[in-house]
């Protein structure tokens, strides 16, 4: 922002004013897009802190901090990098490292300089709150970008003892909206938290964010799950814009890239651990092009042709509860399971296990055959819609990751928008389908992936 000669609040809203075109883009939605800068986080966070003074677990204690004697100012923890005390990682914040995600005080930080001019900071002393988890500085001097901490002047709020606050805050501002109970909702025992974050911030949301809430009271309460992922990487090498080693989301949608591709490949790579996820082109092209094109889309392809054209698009109904179709439905609570506890990656797996027996069975049956004969026609009906609504049930599955091919799939089938529920309906004739359009084109290495990832980084610019 100073760079830019624009306050914080501007530069921020044009960043978030951004946000939406990834967002509609990779088809991610929110039922309430907020900001941590709201004047509701401003009241809840300071609400939290009045309670945590009350409780006689907050204090104050002078400290020695990094001053930038070129800009006149207390650096904040992200305006200071450095080495990692920990792993010797260079390039590292001043409060965490991204890659052994240890966490440590800016003072630690090895051979630090000042993000805002360059030039290494010297040490000077001012008076920090602190809140009495294992003596966690939870102020930061002015100029700041954040919260005010009250009947505190000059003084404000560490950006992890408000961030997470920010989940709160959107909900009540969402709640106001909706006219909502608010503190209703959060003492509601049926009430789940939930969190999905990085690996870079376990440490905020599983100490400090719970100990606060916890000591704060009711209505607040400590979160229910915290769910963390790792990074992604690219050719095992963590994205770094100025290493030219990072994937621009945006970019992938510019070179008009299925969305739904990326959304697979990385389910199709997650768990429920804190893994890494490494993107690399070859991999990339081959759970597309052999998994979404090859198995499942394929299936549609090869069945609703002669549905469509020999039959007016109407399935055969006593086909419907076929052994195949019921040994795949029979696989739907796995499937639900296994999106629960965030094991995407078998998921996946089990899904694509499913459309290998459906084009098995279609090898075996030979539906290109059976239409040239006109006494099997029949049969070419009943192999068809069993084949079909394989497809539909895997649409289902599959529906999580890859929502927009979904609502395609549901208005081509001319059927309801597919819920769990949906797997004991099965395709009917009283809704005939329409005609099959294509619904993914395959992965073109040289035109799209050799471009978002070249072989070479650039060069960085000195």
């Amino acid at each position: 922002a100073q760079k830019r000669g624009i306050t914080p609040q501007a530069f921020v809203a044009e960043i978030a004013a951004g946000r939406k075109q990834y967002l509609d883009g990779f088809h991610i939605s929110f039922d309430n897009w907020h900001s941590t800068d709201a004047v509701e986080n401003h009241e809840l966070s300071q609400d939290i802190y009045r309670r945590l003074v009350a409780a006689g677990l907050i204090y104050t204690k002078e400290i020695e901090q990094y001053y930038d004697t070129v800009k006149g100012m207390f650096l904040a923890d992200r305006f200071i990098k450095g080495t990692c005390p920990r792993c010797g990682a260079t390039d590292q914040y001043g409060d965490n490292c991204e890659k052994c995600s240890a966490v440590y005080s800016p003072m630690e930080v090895v051979n630090p300089y000042s993000t805002l001019s360059g030039s290494r900071p010297e040490i000077r002393k001012s008076t920090h709150y602190f809140f009495k988890l294992s003596d966690w500085d939870i102020s930061r001097d002015e100029p700041y970008f954040g919260i005010a901490i009250p009947d505190a002047p000059g003084k404000y709020f560490y950006v992890w003892l408000d961030a997470p606050v920010g989940y709160l805050a959107s909900l009540k501002n969402y709640c106001d909206k909706q006219g909502l109970d608010f503190e209703g909702i959060l003492s509601d025992e049926k009430t789940e938290q939930i969190h999905f974050i990085g690996k870079d911030i376990i440490y905020f949301h599983t100490l400090f964010w719970p100990a606060m809430l916890h000591f704060a009271g009711k209505p607040f309460r400590v979160p229910d799950h915290v769910n963390a992922h790792g990074f992604m990487t690219v050719n095992g090498e963590k994205m770094s814009k100025s290493r030219g080693t990072g994937i621009s989301p945006l970019q992938y949608l510019e070179l008009g890239m299925d969305a739904e591709w990326l959304r697979y490949y990385l389910a199709a790579k997650m768990n429920s651990r804190v893994e890494d996820v490494d993107f690399t082109k070859s991999d990339f092209a081959q759970r597309v092009n052999s998994d979404l094109i090859g198995k499942y889309v394929n299936i549609a392809s090869r069945a609703a042709g002669f549905i469509f054209k020999k039959f007016e698009g109407r399935v055969d109904d006593s086909a419907m509860q076929d052994p195949l179709l019921e040994a795949i439905r029979s696989r739907a609570e796995e499937v639900k399971g296994f999106f629960e506890i965030r094991e995407f990656a078998r998921a996946t797996r089990l899904v694509m296990e499913l459309a290998d027996k459906i084009n098995e069975f279609v090898d075996q049956e030979k539906p290109w055959e059976l239409a040239k004969n006109p006494e099997a026609r029949a049969e070419l009906h009943r192999v068809s819609s069993i084949a079909l609504e394989g497809f539909r049930l895997l649409t289902l599955y599959l529906k999580p990751v890859l929502p927009a091919t979904a609502t395609r799939v549901e208005d081509f089938l001319s059927i309801e928008p597919l819920t769990w529920a949906s797997v004991s309906v099965p395709l009917s004739s009283a809704s005939p389908i329409k005609a099959f359009k294509h619904l993914m084109q395959r992965v073109d290495m040289e035109k799209q992936l050799d471009v978002l990832v070249p072989e070479k980084a650039p060069e960085p610019e000195p």
